[in-house]
């Protein structure tokens, strides 16, 4: 197992962003990127281009993990890629771990330039509770500009920085992906590498696609105008962002495989939720499980986001209290409906034929999830994002379940949002600002994230 690594170096952390991301002269602008939903696995891909010649390539899109990372093979062709010269302190400031140098022989690259006697950075990418060890690489990323009058002029990061990865770290992922773009707050997250070699703002905002047939976008080095087109007219959508505070959860241990330092501060977007509510009546929930433990240092506790999991986790006694009153009020007279046997990982389940279908999805009780701040502001979860269809012909089964899933006890964050509940929903994540901003169901607004008239380029290629 790697040795856990020390803290950060302020020093280099000067040096990072003085000589490592110089700021390439360019226009403010909003560089956008096709965010689609991947049918097997119900995850998100981020489609980007990479290596020169620049490449179509689909990317996991992951809020959590600290820095991206890319299969790197025999097969990797690309002119203009790098090694990072391996200074531990520095390497340790990449984010990858102080005492984690390699050598490029364990790149498994095509590289006729190698010298095995000159140390590089390494990096240790994770998925699914699996990690590898690997080479940090440099190349050139490029997304086009959102300026639809410039729609096909592509911005291009020349020192996109990122880990090398196996192509054992791609179980569990998107058949299509071929690595892992990471939107977390950590350093070499590409918002944060978009921010420093662009100088435009630490901010970015997905919409997620609810279906594998229409696609979504995000938006990097922006906090608006986010247009969206619909009947001839020019919606601005940041207009009809709701924001809540960000929660910075101090103690990341046990986030990753890998221990980065003695005491991080968590890479993931955490929010204050002070109480559920089903139908306008309160889930009684064990406050403390909503809070994050400060006095022990543990992090344990709270709400978070997250694009890996496929739906919502709720911490045990929270799930049973949550299932028992969406149950009760579904069976009211409002809904008359009556529960049937499940199919895992869901416990909640109803005949679609008893269940009525609105432009908003099944006609469920509504959840409301009030989250905290100077003004406590609520997130809606009608059924379009709470319910999931399940259908097997084979077996004469058609049903929609209660998307929610009973995450055990002892976890370390009570409450996972999942990708289901973020689904046609646009958030923006403002870093620099340490707020979220979100608009609920855009169906509520009579838009879907497709109406950003977005092409994934990276489809089929």
């Amino acid at each position: 197992m790697p040795h856990s690594l020390s803290p950060w170096s302020f020093t280099f952390f000067l040096l990072f962003f003085t000589f490592f991301f110089l700021p390439i002269p360019t226009l403010q602008t909003t560089l956008i990127s096709p965010v689609s939903k991947d049918k097997s696995t119900n995850l998100f891909t981020l489609s980007v281009y990479l290596k020169t010649p620049l490449r179509p390539t689909k990317l996991f899109l992951d809020l959590a993990f600290l820095f991206p990372w890319t299969l790197c093979d025999a097969n990797y062709n690309s002119s203009s890629f790098r090694y990072v010269d391996c200074d531990r302190t520095f390497c340790f400031y990449l984010g990858f771990g102080g005492v984690s140098c390699s050598n490029c022989t364990e790149a498994g690259l095509s590289d006729p330039n190698c010298i095995p006697e000159n140390p590089i950075c390494g990096a240790y990418p994770e998925n699914l509770g699996d990690y590898d060890f690997d080479a940090t690489l440099i190349d050139t990323l490029a997304l086009p500009n959102a300026d639809v009058s410039t729609k096909t002029h592509l911005i291009s990061l020349p020192n996109y920085t990122f880990s090398c990865a196996h192509s054992s770290l791609l179980k569990g992922l998107p058949k299509e992906v071929t690595g892992l773009a990471s939107l977390s707050r950590y350093n070499l997250s590409l918002p944060n590498q978009i921010s420093s070699t662009l100088s435009v703002p630490n901010t970015f905002a997905v919409c997620f696609p609810g279906s594998s047939k229409s696609t979504g976008v995000a938006f990097f080095g922006s906090k608006g105008p986010y247009y969206a087109f619909f009947q001839n007219s020019k919606i601005d959508l940041s207009k009809s962002l709701i924001y809540t505070p960000l929660i910075v959860n101090p103690d990341g241990i046990g986030d990753t495989v890998i221990s980065y330092s003695d005491d991080p501060p968590s890479y993931e977007y955490f929010v204050n939720l002070t109480s559920i509510r089903i139908n306008g009546q309160n889930v009684p929930i064990n406050v403390s499980l909503l809070n994050i433990d400060h006095e022990n240092f543990l992090g344990i506790g709270g709400t978070k986001f997250s694009s890996n999991t496929p739906y919502t986790l709720l911490e045990s006694s929270i799930y049973k209290a949550f299932t028992k009153l969406f149950i009760k009020e579904a069976s009211s007279s409002r809904f008359n409906l009556t529960r049937t046997s499940s199919v895992k990982p869901f416990s909640v389940c109803y005949a679609a034929r008893l269940v009525k279908v609105t432009s908003i999805g099944p006609d469920v009780p509504t959840v409301e999830l009030e989250l905290g701040g100077k003004k406590g502001v609520v997130w809606r979860i009608v059924g379009a994002n709470s319910m999931v269809r399940v259908k097997n012909k084979k077996n004469n089964l058609d049903l929609w379940c209660l998307g929610f899933v009973d995450n055990g006890v002892n976890k370390k964050t009570s409450i996972v949002i999942g990708a289901k509940q973020l689904e046609e929903n646009l958030m923006q994540f403002d870093i620099e600002s340490n707020k979220l901003g979100f608009t609920s169901l855009l169906t509520s607004h009579s838009l879907k994230c497709s109406h950003f008239n977005v092409t994934d380029f990276a489809k089929n290629n």
